[in-house]
């Protein structure tokens, strides 16, 4: 659901139900909970858990950033808690994209948007905007209008995430800096699918042949087999010799079919954080997030997606599905 449209029904729903915002319940679903406060725990559990691991983590949270204030307004008091817990903000569609692909996206929700990100960058957050477009002019106007808000985006030409464009033809802003936190990179690539590059040393050979200052790819190869601490040490070197930054991707607001966690007899109610398929995207299942279950599945042990991720070597996670609060409610 599009951001002004969910505010309108839960509008709805604080005049109809008398919605109070923070009370429990018994983990049902039931009206009542505040799930933008459990997605906000969530959040602040995975980011103590993997800073006691390594201080330098970074997280950055894709989409959902109606979280960054605890009021819901751009204008409101900042959540503070859940903005130190964090360092930068994801966002897809700032631009391009909202509507359709290579379709600007509407003033007003780009101004919306842009109102909740200038309130993370105001409190020490970073900004990476993901615009789906690939006409030339396009891209440029991405690529200019970021930059001149002090965003560091990405133009994709694919809605799937499964190249590195070829315009333009080095990354925006190329530089050989060593970069080391979210506030020195320039530009960044986002690059989920590695299945169009065939074998997975040509993948990770496109991958090192770039100077993007940040890669932001998911953390398998091949959905089971994940990346080498050797491998993914030897992507944080740009082409031109600087460092760069290495990110993984991880869905936390859905479960996938398709990961090495999935068993066999899993479905929606089995376990019972599972919830209804999303009709978008065949695999993907909706949970309940706030669940012990899902919540050992994501971090906690030796197997968990996060250990994984940790004991790859990544930089840091890029969480994505934030935005499931929005289902619950």
């Amino acid at each position: 659901m599009r951001n002004r449209e969910r505010a309108v029904v839960v509008m709805v729903l604080f005049i109809t139900v008398g919605f109070s915002g923070c009370t429990e319940d018994d983990g049902e679903g039931q009206v009542g909970a505040d799930y933008r406060q459990r997605m906000r725990d969530l959040v602040i559990a995975i980011s103590e858990y993997s800073r006691l691991r390594d201080s330098d983590f970074i997280l950055v949270p894709q989409n959902g950033h109606d979280l960054l204030s605890l009021d819901n307004e751009t204008i409101g008091p900042p959540a503070m808690d859940y903005i130190n817990a964090i360092d930068g903000m994801g966002q897809e569609d700032l631009l391009y994209g909202y509507d359709g692909d290579d379709e600007e996206t509407p003033v007003g929700e780009t101004e919306w948007l842009c109102g909740l990100l200038d309130l993370g960058e105001e409190n020490g957050l970073e900004a990476l905007v993901t615009d789906y477009c690939w006409t030339q002019s396009s891209m440029d106007r991405s690529y200019e209008e970021n930059e001149g808000r002090g965003y560091i985006s990405f133009a994709a030409d694919h809605r799937d995430l499964d190249d590195i464009p070829e315009y333009p033809a080095e990354p925006y802003n190329v530089n050989d800096d060593d970069v080391t936190s979210l506030s020195g990179a320039r530009n960044f690539l986002y690059l989920l699918d590695p299945s169009a590059f065939g074998t997975r040393g040509d993948y990770l050979g496109a991958l090192r042949d770039t100077d993007y200052d940040i890669l932001i790819i998911d953390a398998f190869f091949d959905d089971e087999s994940i990346l080498t601490s050797e491998e993914v040490s030897s992507l944080k070197v740009k082409a031109n010799g600087g460092r760069r930054l290495v990110i993984a991707y991880m869905s936390i607001g859905e479960a996938e079919d398709y990961r090495y966690y999935w068993k066999d007899d899993w479905g929606v109610g089995n376990p019972g954080f599972i919830d209804d398929e999303n009709p978008d995207w065949e695999g993907n299942y909706k949970v309940r997030y706030w669940e012990e279950g899902w919540q050992n599945v994501l971090f906690g042990g030796p197997d968990s997606y996060m250990d994984r991720i940790l004991s790859s070597g990544f930089d840091g996670v890029y969480l994505d599905i934030i935005e499931a609060f929005e289902y619950y409610e």
